[in-house]
């Protein structure tokens, strides 16, 4: 059972940009959005792994984000959790289906050569409020 409230979940199945906080090196907070995905167990999103948030994501697997209502700026909601998981993403399928649902594009247009993508899996574990 999720720790999601089911009136929340629908934010996160619509084109509503979370932006994920995590802790740098020296223990500083980076945020910065990113393009969501919930499967009723897990929150994804797509990274590659040169980012800043990736590595600090390998050392520390806290994170937390917090996504508003496309449609209602004044809802929103706030998910802590950890990272469980980084699944390879090496045909771009996830990024893919991402920008289908952000930019209605078949194709993730914005790879560089050489990128390296991974599906990040975030597990949520208390949702404040």
């Amino acid at each position: 059972m999720s720790v999601i409230p089911r009136e929340l979940e629908e934010i996160l199945g619509k084109r509503a940009f979370a932006h994920v906080a995590t802790l740098g090196p020296r223990g500083e907070p980076q945020s910065s959005p990113v393009w969501i995905d919930w499967d009723g167990t897990y929150l994804k999103f797509s990274q590659t792994t040169t980012r800043q948030k990736f590595r600090n994501l390998q050392r520390d697997p806290r994170i937390a984000l917090s996504a508003h209502d496309p449609d209602d700026p004044y809802r929103y909601v706030e998910i802590r959790g950890r990272v469980v998981g980084a699944e390879p993403d090496p045909e771009n399928a996830f990024i893919n289906k991402m920008a289908k649902k952000y930019t209605g594009e078949d194709v993730y247009q914005w790879g560089q050569p050489g990128d390296e993508r991974v599906v990040v899996l975030v597990e949520p574990e208390h949702v404040p409020g």
